[in-house]
């Protein structure tokens, strides 16, 4: 299946030939289109769709249990959260960053 993306989109304004480029919101890479005549711009129907998920997902706060294993905790990852990485990412197997933010903040980097 070829991608919309690919054809020669015109702006429903001026009628000129729309230019590819890249949108970073939140972190997150957006493929978009652009009138360089009247600036329209048009972000690509699949990001939408996944930034919005991103959005949502982001918005939850989860409840998980800090557990003993060893002589280590542990903190389990909502299957959501993984499924979401893993979609975007693939390199839930590598090793993870985690870093000591502030008082009360622990991130951690998946990349």
């Amino acid at each position: 299946m070829t991608d919309i993306f690919d054809n020669k989109i015109l702006c429903k304004l001026c009628d000129k030939e729309m230019m590819k480029f890249g949108v970073i919101k939140d972190g997150f890479k957006l493929r978009a289109l652009r009138c360089e005549k009247c600036e329209e711009i048009i972000i690509h129907p699949e990001d939408k769709i996944e930034y919005q998920n991103f959005k949502n997902l982001k918005r939850k706060n989860y409840n998980v249990k800090l557990r003993i294993v060893g002589n280590s905790y542990a903190v389990s990852i909502p299957k959501e959260i993984v499924n979401f990485i893993n979609d975007h990412e693939k390199k839930m197997d590598e090793m993870v960053k985690l870093c000591f933010e502030d008082f009360n903040k622990i991130s951690l980097n998946f990349n």
